[in-house]
């Protein structure tokens, strides 16, 4: 029969000793990883298991290639890049005026509600690194996040995840129908670093910069060129065509109309058609008069579809410069002010006699 172990009395030395650091659990993954056990027996399936997924893999990416060569056009480009708006002028083809990432539609009131809910919760499990007036203090501070802090920090940032992950599939889509009208694209060179201080709210919701990224990608890979020409030399914001001429515009004018008879035409889509015809190394785009009598009823007709769709009720940013008119406001005023359903008058049962009654 064994004796029992007698525990030994603890040591001055060792009573003063620090004590153990608390045991942290792991933080749960949702990866499954399973350990592989392979002997010489299955050297042989293990491998060709292998080069079929690789050949697979392969002709997947193959395909995906010749389908986006198949889907590139052969045409030069002129893109015209705003906070809000974006200008597609072709050399040849359909021209467009869109709002960039129209469909992004952020969820503000509940984004605003988890934010205010999280500060609540931080403010009340931190009340010493606060001052008098609510303030945070100066100096170095320790937070303390309680599980319910924790658990809408996670649904805040689930929130922001699905926004991302929404506005990269519309960069993506935005991406290939610019690739299917002409992989030579010429667009201005900006800093999207300073759009942040004037428009910060629509530069972090659309990231124009990561458009511009992905349209790099894209471009490179269907092996055609994306040109970035600097605004200060080019000026095409100001620049006439018709009588070579600049002439400054406030930011308010959306419309370009010169005295030389050139116009009226929306102004980003003006300056996406001198992008179009501009040639690398020059700052003035070479345009002759058929070109420009080619385009220019292409332009209209995008202007006037925006100005149909705006008379219909739909809602555009002010620098398209596009407004409905005032009879189709009056118009949808007293269709809303018409009752839904007409109204019917109660039938008068002494007036009239039911069928068939005998007199």
């Amino acid at each position: 029969m064994k004796s029992p172990r007698l525990l030994e009395q603890p040591t001055a030395c060792q009573s003063q000793e620090k004590p153990a650091r608390k045991h942290v659990p792991p933080t749960p993954s949702f990866i499954l990883e399973l350990p592989l056990c392979v002997d010489w027996s299955n050297e042989q399936p293990l491998r060709a298991h292998l080069e079929a997924a690789r050949c697979l893999y392969n002709a997947l990416l193959s395909e995906a290639n010749h389908r986006l060569q198949a889907k590139t056009g052969r045409n030069t480009v002129g893109l015209d890049i705003g906070p809000q708006t974006l200008a597609i002028v072709p050399q040849q083809g359909d021209a467009a005026l869109t709002t960039f990432c129209e469909e992004l539609a952020p969820n503000t009131r509940k984004k605003r509600r988890l934010q205010r809910k999280m500060d609540r919760q931080r403010r009340a499990n931190n009340p010493d690194n606060y001052d008098e007036q609510g303030r945070v203090k100066s100096g170095k501070k320790q937070w303390h996040h309680s599980k319910r802090y924790q658990a809408t920090r996670r649904q805040y940032r689930n929130a922001e995840r699905k926004l991302a992950a929404h506005r990269k599939s519309l960069h993506g889509k935005l991406v290939h129908d610019i690739v299917a009208r002409g992989n030579i694209i010429t667009i201005e060179k900006t800093s999207f670093k300073t759009w942040q201080k004037q428009y910060g709210r629509s530069i972090g919701l659309r990231a124009p910069g990561l458009f511009v990224a992905h349209l790099t990608r894209i471009v490179a890979k269907t092996g055609g060129t994306l040109t970035q020409v600097s605004t200060f030399q080019t000026k095409l914001s100001q620049y006439c065509h018709q009588c070579e001429q600049y002439h400054k515009k406030s930011r308010s004018q959306r419309w370009h109309q010169c005295s030389c008879g050139c116009g009226p035409v929306q102004r980003d889509l003006y300056s996406a058609f001198l992008l179009a015809h501009l040639e690398p190394g020059k700052t003035i785009p070479s345009i002759t008069q058929s070109d420009w009598e080619g385009a220019e009823p292409r332009l209209r007709a995008v202007m006037e579809s925006l100005q149909q769709r705006a008379n219909a009720g739909e809602h555009f940013p002010q620098s398209m410069g596009v407004m409905a008119s005032g009879k189709a406001v009056r118009a949808r005023a007293r269709r809303l002010k018409s009752p839904p359903y007409p109204r019917l008058e109660p039938a008068d049962s002494s007036s009239e006699e039911p069928a068939g009654s005998v007199e």
